[in-house]
């Protein structure tokens, strides 16, 4: 069970272009858009606040939509963006693409996030998933304010950070799966029509 005090910042103003400059958040995995499948798993997660940086979406109600100044300028100011608009202790960082994400696996990243600093998921190959994570507000906040690159690979790893492996059976979709190419959309796919 997720601690009290949790909010999450979905970065989702990406330009698409490795899928032709779609809107990717909007594309359909199964049932549903890829940005409400992480909405909804950082809701189940126990977040208090949803915050999704990126254009406006009415089949999302009940989020906060912001926008990164300037508009597309990466992953670092929209963090920044996101960041202003939580009142919460803790702060799930997270990536619009995640169609297999759940709120268990982000309440165990909100139980591990150590003080002053973080949790992060590891893939199988234990490279670490910075946009599938979970953070002290206030030590993100400091970490920003002193911080002038544009990279999230620069800013995190400066932070005490816990690491998070979720063994992921045979046949299921790993939960760390994004949406980033056209292999991974369809990879996505077809874990979804075995799902259902």
């Amino acid at each position: 069970m997720a601690p009290a005090g949790l909010a999450a910042v979905v970065l989702a103003g990406g330009a698409g272009r490795r899928l032709g400059g779609t809107d990717k958040p909007a594309i359909m995995v199964g049932e549903r858009p890829l940005i409400r499948s992480v909405v909804e798993a950082a809701r189940a997660a126990g977040a208090r606040q949803v915050i999704v940086v990126g254009p406006s979406r009415d089949e999302l109600p009940g989020v906060v939509f912001t926008s990164e100044d300037p508009a597309g300028g990466g992953p670092v100011p929209a963090l920044r963006a996101g960041l202003r608009l939580t009142g919460e202790p803790q702060v799930l960082l997270l990536a619009g693409d995640l169609p297999f994400l759940t709120g268990e696996v982000l309440s165990s990243l909100a139980s591990a996030a150590c003080d002053g600093g973080g949790a992060v998921l590891v893939d199988d190959s234990g490279r670490a998933q910075w946009l599938a994570s979970c953070w002290e507000a206030a030590a993100l906040k400091a970490a920003l304010a002193s911080y002038d690159g544009n990279s999230l690979h620069g800013l995190l790893p400066t932070l005490p950070i816990t690491e998070v492996a979720v063994q992921v059976k045979p046949g299921e979709p790993p939960c760390w799966l994004d949406c980033d190419t056209p292999a991974d959309l369809a990879a996505a796919r077809s874990f979804a029509e075995g799902l259902s």
